[in-house]
């Protein structure tokens, strides 16, 4: 195959080859392959959301009662979205440094728990198992922030759409995990060695993948990329519904074979790498695409911002013509004096943020209302339906469904955690651009949704918990890509790799109310008074093992609903704007810079000059006019 200039130029002996690959470098180097290895990365860094499978494997080799495992589960989703730490070494190093301590991290964490559920090694302390479960979930925080983050940066007129992508696939890998497990190990296994795939696998995909993760120029003549991320939309609803089918399957088929297995499990490698065509197809178009006209990127990269101090003018005109170089020093003085004088505190300046949507320094956005009631609406939001997640397994076994009911209840949490993050990605931002209706705004309709699947498992409707583990699945994914898009919009992308794992803290501040001091001790207590004993294998059966805690996490999350819903409402009038115009203008930046540049120089020359005129005056507030348009862009 000949590629570009090497068909018009006739094929020489060898170009096919050398011109494959070219285009075949072309596509490993390009964004959309990128995008496609922050999929796999973000495919396989769900490890947590299947805590309900290996968690009774857990459970009666260590003998923990609920609320110690519990305990356990908050340190798992401690690890899994405190992230501040990779966020700020995100900040100062590329994102492979981010991604190669990830791996490290999630193959010793989860190597160490599966060491010790095997009886490989003695049985370690309480607080050592949850030192290890919080390393292996950490190592979420790390994935998420040197792939995901490097994405919306990559693509951020679309990150509404990448988000959701990203995050949804991060729903997914738990109903891909447990297919995988399934095939490997059967579905007699407890989940022990489900902790080892989750050990190695997520690890080497990050190393593999390390050398494409990178913050790339964009380029401004790309066209149809909302097209093409909707390609893979349509590729991961396949994926998903795939999943969902074999699930049912699965569970209809009670002697399911065991090669069967097999070839849903190479069908489904199949559709986790079938992207890749959407990759190469997106980059043919850029490699066949003319280069930008050289003299565009030449003035894009030489915009000069001048600031004219207005005291500095008034003292030039008044003084006579000195040297040029004088002139400079004196202006350069008296504009640092100026600045010395006028410029805010640290302390000053974090009271003093810029307007939404600029960016906004971590401080100032740590200290900001609008931080803060969403902080409070995720704690209550996703605290709640994360509970139900972790708690799945027991919550099943207490109703008195079969095992294989209950891994069925994982896998449709995973898919319908898919669907949640995609249709939130994609959902709001349609009637974002189409109605101008708050981020915020989806937000409150999803936690709204949540407290049905609550008050589901709270009465325990006879098979209503198929019902709670779709709903509180969806709306458990569907919060991730809204808080993540409010925090970008709001706050501005030059600090978000912080700000965006600062965000997730609220999940597992959430998960240590509800989960271990609500959900677990009221569990713990009605098992007591079922007859267990306190330091064995505490089991509860019926109804009331969950009722009062989830009629108490309805009530919590029909509060964060109200605080979303203030939210939106402070921020109306931010939505009503145009969020991504100042990345649209970046492109036209190189179109009109070469035009004004000459005549913004020649303004600047005059308005340092003595004696300016009338229109000189003139020509200097346009400059500035020009000048303070282009700063803004860059």
């Amino acid at each position: 195959m000949v590629f570009g200039g090497d068909r018009a130029m006739g094929a020489a002996p060898g170009a096919d080859a050398a011109s494959t690959m070219r285009f075949a470098l072309h596509v490993v180097r390009g964004r959309w392959f990128m995008f496609f290895a922050s999929i796999l990365i973000m495919a396989a860094a769900g490890g947590t959301y299947i805590f309900a499978i290996y968690s009774k494997a857990i459970k009666t080799s260590l003998g923990y009662d609920q609320q110690t495992l519990n305990t356990l589960s908050f340190f798992k989703d401690v690890g899994a979205n405190v992230g501040i730490l990779p966020g700020l070494i995100n900040e100062v190093t590329p994102p492979w440094v981010v991604l190669a301590c990830g791996a490290g991290m999630n193959l010793v964490g989860y190597l160490m728990i599966y060491l010790a559920i095997s009886g490989r090694t003695a049985r370690p302390p309480v607080w050592l198992m949850c030192v290890y479960i919080a390393v292996g979930a950490n190592s979420q925080s790390f994935a998420n922030t040197g792939s995901l983050v490097t994405a919306v940066k990559n693509f951020p007129e679309d990150r509404g759409v990448v988000l959701g992508l990203l995050k949804g696939f991060v729903g997914l890998s738990g109903a891909i995990f447990t297919q995988l497990y399934r095939a490997i190990y059967g579905t007699d296994n407890d989940g022990t060695d489900l902790v080892l795939l989750m050990a190695w696998l997520p690890a080497a995909i990050s190393l593999v993948f390390i050398p494409t993760i990178r913050i790339m120029p964009r380029n401004t003549a790309a066209r149809g990329e909302r097209k093409a991320f909707f390609l893979f939309l349509y590729a991961s609803i396949v994926l998903a519904v795939y999943l969902l089918v074999m699930n049912v399957v699965e569970l209809e088929v009670i002697h399911f074979p065991k090669p069967a297995y097999y070839v849903t499990a190479v069908v489904l490698l199949l559709l986790i790498f079938f992207p890749i065509v959407i990759v190469v197809k997106q980059e043919l178009k850029t490699y066949l695409a003319p280069p930008e006209p050289a003299t565009a990127a030449a003035t894009s990269a030489a915009i000069v911002t001048i600031t004219v101090n207005e005291k500095t003018r008034a003292s030039s005109n008044n003084v006579a013509p000195e040297s040029t170089d004088h002139r400079h020093q004196a202006t350069a003085a008296a504009a640092a004096n100026d600045d010395a004088d006028s410029s805010p505190s640290c302390f000053q300046d974090v009271f003093r943020p810029p307007a939404r949507g600029q960016d906004y320094t971590i401080l100032q956005a740590l200290f900001s209302v609008d931080m803060l009631v969403l902080f409070v609406a995720t704690i209550c939001g996703i605290g709640g339906t994360l509970t139900a997640v972790d708690n799945m397994g027991q919550i099943g076994q207490s109703l008195g469904y079969p095992q294989r009911s209950i891994t069925t209840f994982v896998s449709l949490v995973s898919i319908w955690n898919y669907a949640g993050r995609v249709v939130a990605g994609f959902a709001s931002e349609y009637v974002l651009a189409r109605y101008k209706v708050p981020r915020p705004l989806a937000l409150t309709v999803v936690l709204l949704l949540a407290c049905v699947g609550h008050a589901l498992i709270a009465f325990g409707v006879n098979n209503g918990l198929y019902a709670a583990s779709v709903i509180l699945g969806f709306c458990f994914g569907a919060q991730w890509p809204l808080l993540f898009a409010i925090i970008s919009e709001v706050f501005g992308l030059k600090y978000y790799s912080t700000l965006y794992n600062f965000g997730a803290v609220a999940s597992p501040v959430g998960s240590y109310i509800l989960n271990v001091r609500i959900a677990g001790r009221m569990y713990d207590r009605e098992a007591l008074r079922q007859g267990g004993q306190r330091g064995k294998d505490l089991t509860c059966i019926g109804v009331r093992c969950f009722r009062e805690s989830f009629l108490i996490i309805t009530g919590v999350t029909l509060l964060g609903a109200l605080v979303s819903l203030l939210l939106a409402w402070r921020t109306r009038n931010f939505y009503r704007g145009d969020l991504y115009g100042r990345f649209r203008e970046v492109g036209m930046v190189g179109a009109t810079a070469g035009g004004a540049n000459d005549r913004k120089v020649h303004e600047a020359e005059a308005s340092t000059s003595g004696g300016a005129s009338d229109s000189d005056t003139k020509d200097t507030s346009s400059s500035e006019t020009v000048n303070g348009r282009l700063s803004q862009v860059a």
